[in-house]
Order: structure tokens, then C-alpha cells, then sequence
């Protein structure tokens, strides 16, 4: 037996005695829309959980990749500089405001996780500047912060890429090198300062970014690289504007569409959902709104407001 196999199946008993006490994955049944908001501000309701295959077990559970023979080592270990105002789980604080939505959401995917197919999660808003970014990067930290999760983050947003500024990472060699064919999909996954969290940049500028993301090298690298994590969350471009978003869902099991108070017009709300199959959509996030202790899933942080966190 190898040193891999021994320290896989390690792994994976010790992943089934931490899941013990979650609910088992039983048929699948149709939910409940998750809706995002308050009683003041509700969001818009965007799609239903659709009745899919009991999700099925991971093929590995990977320990550290500097403990065992593991793919994932091959990965680059990057500094980052997170901007902590905008990135809540840097700073090792359990109570930054907004923190405890962001776990929130975090469970509310493992419910629907419970009823359908969900790991690769796009992340994507009607318009510019609705906080899809912001989404996409604090939910896959706070995915990341469950003990022996593992989550690749990838900044899909090949028109303006905002992820490695956030996170303060490396812009290259990113996911439109690998399209390129330039390099392999372990020199473009990131291993920063927090466990378990893999960053995939942009990449290079490209000029032709829609041919790009609808290559077969995109769907080559989601089938090498998805049996590494967890899950695999993607921040794509603004689907109304664009038709990159809706090229990158068929490579997803589900949606999460951003929507900022006050800011996104409502057809343009409507015309985000039409670009989706109702099978895809887990829900929306409502981001922007004014802070209430007792809010749910309200997404609000003062630095956001400005232009540098804006995506």
C-alpha cells in the first residue's frame, strides 16, 4: 500500500468521525428559494433548489500538503496582503461586522447541499459594482475556516479581474495562462497564509476573453482540478452586460446572484434570473444594506461603500 493510499484513507476516516453529527445526505427533494434580505428590503426571489442526485462522497480528502504526497503541493505558496476592512476572516476576529452572514450563507449551502449536486458555486451580479467579489472572497474564506475543508477560489472575471487586489495575491500566471495552454493548472493555484485556501488569479490580459472562457481547456481545468476541493467558488464577470456568466454556470451546480439595495434596477434583476435554468439558482444575496443587529443574511461593511472595494 502507498504512502498516498494509507494517508487518503487516513484522511478520509478522520473526515467521517469530524462529520458525524452533520445530517446525512438523504434523497433529493425540492426546496425553498433562499432569499436574502429583510422585511424593509427583501431581495428578489432567484430561483428554487432543484431536486438533483444525492451529492456524492469525495474521491480524497487531502491532509496538508506539506505532510503528505499530495497533487496540491505542487501549488505555489504566495504571500498575500489582504485588505482586512473588505477580507473578514484575515484578521483572526470572530465578530468583524459582517462575518457572521457570511457564516450564515455558509450554512445555508450545506442545506441545499443536503437536498442536491453543489460544490462549484458561481458567483455573479446583474451589474458592475454589486459586490460579486466581495461575495465570492469572504465565502470562500469562511468555507475554508471549517476544519478539513478544502477551497479553491477562482477569479473568472477575465474583463476586469478585482480578486488578487483584494486579496493583496500575485495577478499571474492565472487561469487565462492555462487557457493559453502556457501552464499547468498547478502553477495557477495559489497557497496563501489561510489553510486550505487556493487562489486561481485572472491571469494576463486577454483580448478575446469570451472565446477564452468558452475553450475546452476552462472545462479541462475544472475536471483535473474539482475532485482536490471541497468546494469551488467562482467570481464571474456581471451576466447582463456580458454572456461570459452564463458560459462558466453550465460548469457549476449552482448560482448565487449578487443584487445591491438601492442600486440594481429591478428589470435588470429579472433579466439576470432569465439568464440562468431554474436548476441552477441557490438564491441571492442582498449587499449594501444599512447594518441591523438582528438582519438576516445583510451584507454591509462602511469600506465597502468605497470605490477601491467595488466590483
Amino acid at each position: 500500500m502507498s504512502r498516498i493510499h494509507e494517508a487518503l484513507k487516513k484522511a478520509e476516516q478522520e473526515r467521517a468521525a469530524s462529520q458525524a453529527s452533520l445530517a446525512p445526505i438523504g434523497a433529493p427533494t425540492t426546496g425553498a428559494p433562499i432569499i436574502t434580505g429583510n422585511e424593509a428590503s427583501p431581495a428578489v426571489a432567484i430561483g428554487t433548489l432543484a431536486a438533483e442526485a444525492p451529492f456524492p462522497p469525495l474521491a480524497r480528502s487531502f491532509g496538508s500538503p506539506a505532510e503528505i504526497d499530495s497533487p496540491l503541493a505542487r501549488c505555489p505558496q504566495v504571500q498575500w496582503n489582504p485588505d482586512e476592512r473588505t477580507m473578514l476572516f484575515f484578521n483572526g476576529s470572530e465578530a468583524s461586522r459582517g462575518a457572521e452572514e457570511f457564516r450564515t450563507l455558509r450554512s445555508r449551502l450545506y442545506h441545499s447541499r443536503e437536498k442536491m449536486l453543489l460544490k462549484k458555486v458561481l458567483v455573479t451580479s446583474a451589474l458592475p459594482k454589486e459586490g460579486k467579489s466581495f461575495t465570492a472572497a469572504n465565502l470562500a474564506q469562511v468555507l475554508a475556516r471549517q476544519h478539513g475543508r478544502r477551497v479553491l477560489l477562482i477569479d473568472a472575471d477575465l474583463r476586469g479581474p478585482r480578486l488578487h487586489t483584494m486579496l493583496g495575491a500575485a495577478a499571474s500566471p492565472g487561469l487565462s495562462d492555462f487557457i493559453k495552454g502556457a501552464v499547468d493548472e498547478f502553477s495557477i493555484m495559489q497557497r496563501g497564509p489561510m489553510e486550505n485556501l487556493f487562489f486561481v488569479p485572472a491571469g494576463g490580459e486577454l483580448s478575446n476573453p469570451a472565446e477564452l472562457v468558452a475553450s475546452e481547456r476552462l472545462k479541462l481545468f475544472m475536471q483535473r482540478v474539482e475532485n482536490l476541493f471541497d468546494w469551488v467558488i467562482i467570481d464571474s464577470p456581471p451576466a447582463v452586460p456580458v454572456s461570459d456568466a452564463s458560459v462558466l454556470a453550465k460548469l457549476c451546480e449552482g448560482v448565487v446572484i449578487v443584487v445591491r439595495s438601492n442600486a440594481t434596477p429591478m428589470d435588470a434583476a429579472r433579466r439576470v434570473r432569465e439568464e440562468f435554468p431554474d436548476q441552477l439558482l441557490v438564491g441571492v444575496v442582498l449587499n449594501g444594506i444599512e447594518h441591523q443587529p438582528n438582519g438576516y443574511l445583510q451584507y454591509y461593511d462602511e469600506t465597502y461603500n468605497q470605490k477601491t472595494t467595488e466590483s
